[in-house]
């Protein structure tokens, strides 16, 4: 399903930006519950609809939030409550976001002919034999 009212276009990190999250490793399910204003039940049913979001649980069985749990939270949030997403358009929306992340290659090194790699390469052979008769000299 897509969303139920056209996206307006903005960057989807606009309104991500508005809520301060502490720099702290985690967060109980009521910190998060207030830094996102929804409720603890909420963010419950959102574990169980969006694979993305998977607090870990410590010994005690409460939910601790990682940093990046509270920016899922906010951008469901944002699909569903501001952009009208129904939940599986915004699962296939994050889905999308995700791939496009992963699809980002890192900055690709400059392509150098042979010929050049050469030349550094006995350019540094010759560093190493000046610094190796150095310490031997």
């Amino acid at each position: 399903m897509s969303p139920r009212k056209k996206s307006t276009g903005k960057n989807h990190k606009e309104k991500l930006d508005e809520v301060f999250i502490p720099d702290k490793l985690y967060f109980r399910i009521g910190e998060v519950a207030t830094l996102c204003r929804l409720p603890a039940y909420v963010l419950r049913f959102w574990e169980s609809e969006f694979p993305q979001l998977k607090p870990v649980k410590s010994s005690t069985g409460q939910r601790m939030y990682r940093r990046r749990d509270v920016e899922s939270v906010l951008r469901i949030k944002q699909l569903l409550y501001e952009q009208g997403f129904t939940i599986v358009g915004a699962r296939q929306q994050l889905r999308t976001e995700m791939k496009t992340d992963k699809g980002q290659a890192a900055i690709p090194f400059p392509a150098q002919s042979s010929a050049e790699i050469q030349h550094i390469r006995q350019g540094l052979r010759e560093i190493l034999n000046m610094l190796s008769t150095r310490r031997t000299g």
